[in-house]
């Protein structure tokens, strides 16, 4: 269910994470985007529910946001070497230009 917000220009959207409904706010009106996000972390949760010892809510979505925090950080690094690979291979290519130029 989705519903035009007032706040924020966003809408509002109704999800289901572990076996709970949540209103939440898609503030940047990307309404897929957020249920996409909400399935990602039912799906983690769910996930680890199965191999983990409690069946605590709470510390199921702190797992839940550990391993995606994880991920996150990973995929940051390997931006963060592709920029500079990006950086050193442009820099490269200007002194070569440069050479030739010259």
């Amino acid at each position: 269910m989705v519903h035009k917000g007032i706040e924020n220009n966003g809408q509002i959207v109704s999800v289901r994470i572990f076996n709970q409904n949540y209103t939440i706010r898609a503030n940047d009106g990307n309404v897929k985007r957020t249920q996409e996000l909400a399935a990602l972390v039912d799906s983690r949760m769910n996930e680890i529910a199965g191999e983990a010892l409690t069946a605590d809510s709470l510390k199921l979505a702190i797992l839940a946001a550990l391993h995606i925090a994880d991920e996150l950080d990973r995929a940051n690094r390997r931006h963060e070497q592709s920029l500079r690979q990006i950086a050193d291979q442009s820099a490269a290519c200007s002194e070569l230009l440069d050479r030739i130029l010259d």
